[in-house]
């Protein structure tokens, strides 16, 4: 049995706002520990993204998953957290009224407070339909590492934002790209579809994939699509399916927050229904909600120093600029 750990903030999910909201907790110097059902920090911007480049970072005109992931874990990592990764946060119980979370590995973690950033919650890839069996022998769901795209005929099966930055990204590697989509209209958005249509990806509307072939190693070596002309067979040797994931909150869902649909409802603090427990990130729902990364950060900030006042009702909700640590010009809240 684990030893039962005690610290001031619990962060449930390990994506860009559980990592700035550790940041911040340790700002705050607050002890606090970060659990995530995934191996390793970057939730799913790490697992699903790494090399896509992310347009939408204030500051950063373009950065990949993997390195706005590094840049988040070096400042999370000032914070000095307990990293519970591998463990999915299973039970929430309170005791004399403090929260007290139990993983699936049987990890108990008593928090003075909890706020879940756990992103779109659980995820599971929509399968290649008639595919199943070819992952590990080059059919995969997101792509980990472009390098592994070098050289090859990549086939991306898709219509979406993803299917299309994979197609591009592989363009400039792959000896051959393929995207082949089941219809002739397109959900990703139009700059990028642009962008494919401009460049030597082979696009192919209303086509499925009819087969995947392996070769004498076992691994695929070239697929079958059914369209307008027919089946025709291309050489394939990596098959990227860009589908899109079902999502759902696992076991948060029992432990009787109000919900919005299948999002965290919260309000202005940032809290949920239930006492200590707050939210941030993808996984919430107010109105007027953005779902945005960029706003992620705010709200993982909101949420943290909302909790510290609960946790000391007689500190500030304003923790002060950073800057001020350092020596500079201390300026009164609110001023320009």
């Amino acid at each position: 049995m684990n030893e039962p750990l005690t610290v001031d903030l619990l962060v449930v999910g390990a994506g860009p706002a559980g990592l700035f909201a550790t940041f911040c907790a340790g700002f705050r110097g607050l002890s606090v520990a970060v659990m995530d059902a995934l191996p390793e920090l970057g939730g799913q911007v790490g697992a699903m993204y790494p090399e896509k480049a992310i347009l939408d970072i204030a500051g950063l005109p373009a950065v990949t998953g993997r390195d706005l992931v590094e840049g988040l874990t070096a400042q999370a990592m000032t914070a000095r957290p307990h990293l519970l990764l591998g463990h999915t946060a299973q039970t929430l119980a309170y005791e004399d009224g403090t929260p007290v979370v139990t993983s699936d590995q049987g990890l108990t973690v008593r928090a003075a407070a909890v706020l879940v950033t756990g992103g779109i919650g659980a995820f599971t890839p929509r399968p290649l339909p008639g595919c199943t069996g070819y992952e590990g022998r080059g059919l995969s769901y997101f792509v980990t590492d472009l390098d592994d795209l070098t050289d090859r005929d990549v086939l991306v099966v898709g219509g979406g934002d993803s299917a299309f930055d994979w197609a591009l990204a592989a363009a400039g590697r792959a000896r051959s790209v393929t995207l082949a989509h089941r219809r002739d209209t397109f959900r990703a958005h139009r700059a990028t579809v642009d962008k494919v249509l401009a460049s030597e990806v082979q696009v192919c509307t209303r086509t499925q994939v009819a087969a995947l072939h392996c070769g004498p190693d076992g691994h695929i070596e070239s697929a079958e699509l059914n369209g307008p002309d027919g089946t025709r067979r291309i050489k394939a040797q990596r098959v990227v399916a860009a589908l899109g994931f079902t999502a759902n909150l696992g076991p948060l869902e029992s432990w009787g927050m109000a919900l919005d649909g299948r999002h965290i409802a919260v309000d202005s603090h940032m809290a949920t229904s239930l006492p200590r427990v707050f939210a941030a990130g993808d996984i919430t729902a107010y109105p007027g909600k953005v779902r945005l990364i960029a706003v992620g950060f705010g709200e993982a900030a909101t949420a943290v120093n909302n909790a510290a006042t609960v946790l000391d009702p007689g500190s500030d909700l304003f923790p002060g600029h950073s800057t001020d640590r350092h020596g500079t010009t201390t300026r009164e809240e609110g001023d320009s």
